[in-house]
C-alpha cells in the first residue's frame, strides 16, 4: 500500500503559504480524487484543497489554525486502501491525534465593484453577551479585518458569542452585532471605566505596551491566540498626551507591504502620463447603460472598456507583456490583465481576467461582474488571482485624477486610470476651431526600466489613450 504526501498547493501567484482553517476530513475518512479535503485562508483567498489521488486519509500533519508553506507536507494518504483487518490498527492510532476544532471558513470581503451593503435577516437580534469571555479563541482575519474597521474592541470581540465550531465567530455573527448598534458586550464588573485604570500601581508601572482593554486583565493575555500573524492587536503607546496607539498589521496588509517594498527594491519604477479625451465613450455608456442593466440585470461600468483597450494595446507592444528572470526576458504569449480593487478593509486584491483579448465587450462585462460577485460570495479560486501578465488599477474611483502605481511583481508594468472630468476644450472643424466641453481622464503607465524604455513606455500609453479616444460610438453590446 503506497503511503503518498499531501501538500499545501499553490494558491495563486506569489502567495508563499496558507493557513488551515478547518479539516473537511478526518484520520480514517475515504477520500476520492478530487474531493475537497481542507480549507485553507491565504492573504488573498479562501478555498476548499482537494485531494489529487483518492485513498485513505492516515495522518493529519497540520493543525487547524497553522500556518504553512507552500509545498510543504500537511497530510498523509493511503492510496490503496488496506482490508477490513489491517486498516483498523492502522487507523486507531492517528484518529487520537487527529485535531477536534474546526473554525468557519471566512468570507472575502467585497472587491469594491458594484458595492453591496450587508443586510442583516429580519427580525436580528442583538447579540448577547457570553457569561466569561473567551480569550485564545481563534478569530478569522476576515472577522479582525472586520472588527478592526468597525472600531470592535478584542475586550467585546471576546464576550461576542460565536455560531461557528467551537463557538467561534463566524462573519454572519460580527455582521449581525455590527447591524444591532455594536452595543458593548463587557460586563461593568469586567470592564473599569476608564478613569479608575491608572489607579491600580501595577499598570501605570508597566512599560510594555501590553495593556488590552481591562477585561483581559484576568483571562490569558491576547498573545496566546494560536496564529499570531493573523491577529492585529491594539497596545497602550507611552505618549503626552495619550492620543496615540499601536496597532498591529493583519496578515494581509504586512503581505501587501512586503511585496510593495520587493517590488520598488527589484524594478526601477518609471511613470509616464497621458491625457485622453474620452468625450464619445462618455456618451456611449450614458446611452447604453440603462438598457444593459434591464437587459443583463448587471451594471456596465467603464473597467471593461478599459480593459479591452489595454488588451489591444499589448497587441501592438507585445514587450510590455513580459517578465524578467535574471538575465532573460520571458514573453507571455496569454494576456491576462489583473483589476486592482481596494476591499473594504483597505487591503487590495487583484482578480486577474484570462485571455482579455478573446473576449468582446460583452465578455469583459460579464467577467468583470462575475469576478466580484464571486468575492463577495468568497467563492474565488486560487485560478482566479494567479498568472496576471498585466495590472490596471481604477484610482478614479476614489476621485483621484492620477497616481503612481507600483508594479504587481513578476509583470513589468502597471496602468492607472483616473477619474473622467468635464473641460474645456479646443475642438477642430472644418469650419474652424471652436471651445467646447469634453470628458477628459489622466492614464498613469509605471513600468520597469530594466526592460521597458521610455519609448516604450510611453508609446504604449498613448496608444491605449488612442484606442478610448477612437471608440465607435456605435459599438454594440
Amino acid at each position: 500500500m503506497a503511503r503518498v504526501e499531501m501538500v499545501m498547493p499553490k494558491m495563486g501567484e506569489s502567495i508563499m503559504e496558507g493557513t488551515v482553517l478547518k479539516w473537511l476530513k478526518q484520520v480514517g475518512d475515504t477520500i476520492e480524487q478530487d474531493e475537497s479535503v481542507l480549507e485553507v485562508a491565504t492573504d488573498k483567498v479562501d478555498t476548499e484543497v482537494p485531494a489529487i489521488q483518492a485513498g485513505v486519509l492516515q495522518e493529519i500533519l497540520v493543525q487547524e489554525g497553522q500556518v504553512v508553506a507552500v509545498g510543504a507536507p500537511i497530510a498523509i494518504v493511503e492510496t490503496e486502501p488496506a482490508s477490513t483487518s489491517t486498516a483498523t490498527p492502522a487507523a486507531t492510532p492517528a484518529a487520537e491525534a487527529a485535531p477536534a476544532p474546526s473554525p468557519q471558513a471566512p468570507a472575502i470581503p467585497d472587491s469594491g465593484v458594484a458595492e453591496v451593503p450587508y443586510i442583516p435577516e429580519t427580525g436580528t437580534t442583538p447579540a448577547q453577551p457570553v457569561a466569561q469571555p473567551q480569550p485564545g479563541r481563534f478569530y478569522s482575519p476576515l472577522v479582525l479585518s472586520i472588527a478592526r474597521e468597525e472600531g470592535i474592541s478584542m475586550a467585546d470581540l471576546e464576550y461576542l458569542p460565536g455560531t461557528g465550531s467551537e463557538n467561534r465567530v463566524t462573519k454572519k455573527d460580527i455582521l449581525d452585532y455590527v447591524a444591532a448598534g455594536k452595543k458593548p458586550l463587557t460586563t461593568p464588573a469586567a470592564t473599569p471605566p476608564a478613569a479608575a485604570t491608572p489607579a491600580p500601581a501595577a499598570p501605570t508601572a508597566t512599560p510594555a505596551p501590553q495593556a488590552a482593554p481591562a477585561a483581559q486583565a484576568a483571562p490569558a493575555p491576547t498573545a496566546q491566540q494560536p496564529v499570531a500573524s493573523s491577529q492585529p492587536s491594539t497596545k497602550a503607546v507611552p505618549s503626552i498626551n495619550g492620543s496615540q496607539e499601536l496597532v498591529e498589521m493583519d496578515r494581509m496588509r504586512k503581505m501587501i507591504a512586503q511585496r510593495m517594498v520587493d517590488s520598488k527594491r527589484i524594478a526601477p519604477h518609471v511613470t509616464s502620463f497621458v491625457e485622453a479625451d474620452v468625450t464619445d465613450l462618455v456618451h456611449w455608456r450614458n446611452a447604453n447603460k440603462d438598457a444593459y442593466k434591464k437587459r443583463e440585470g448587471e451594471n456596465l461600468t467603464f473597467t471593461p472598456i478599459f480593459i479591452q483597450a489595454i488588451a489591444r494595446a499589448i497587441q501592438d507592444f507585445p514587450n510590455i507583456n513580459v517578465s524578467v528572470d535574471g538575465d532573460y526576458i520571458i514573453k507571455k504569449r496569454d494576456i491576462n490583465i489583473g483589476v486592482a480593487v481596494a476591499l473594504p478593509s483597505g487591503n487590495l486584491i487583484v482578480p486577474v481576467i484570462h485571455n482579455a483579448d478573446q473576449l468582446n465587450l460583452n465578455g469583459l462585462s460579464k467577467r468583470v461582474n462575475d469576478l466580484a460577485n464571486r468575492a463577495r460570495l468568497n467563492k474565488l479560486k486560487p485560478e482566479d488571482l494567479e498568472g496576471g501578465t498585466y495590472t490596471v488599477s481604477n484610482v478614479g474611483s476614489f476621485g483621484n485624477v492620477m497616481g503612481t502605481p507600483i508594479i504587481m511583481q513578476p509583470q513589468v508594468a502597471i496602468m492607472a486610470v483616473g477619474a473622467i472630468k468635464k473641460k474645456p476644450a479646443v475642438i477642430e472643424t472644418p469650419q474652424g476651431d471652436l471651445i467646447g466641453v469634453r470628458h477628459f481622464m489622466f492614464l498613469s503607465h509605471s513600468y520597469d526600466h530594466r526592460v521597458v524604455d521610455g519609448s516604450l513606455g510611453g508609446m504604449f500609453v498613448r496608444k491605449v489613450a488612442d484606442y478610448l479616444e477612437q471608440f465607435d460610438p456605435n459599438t454594440a453590446i
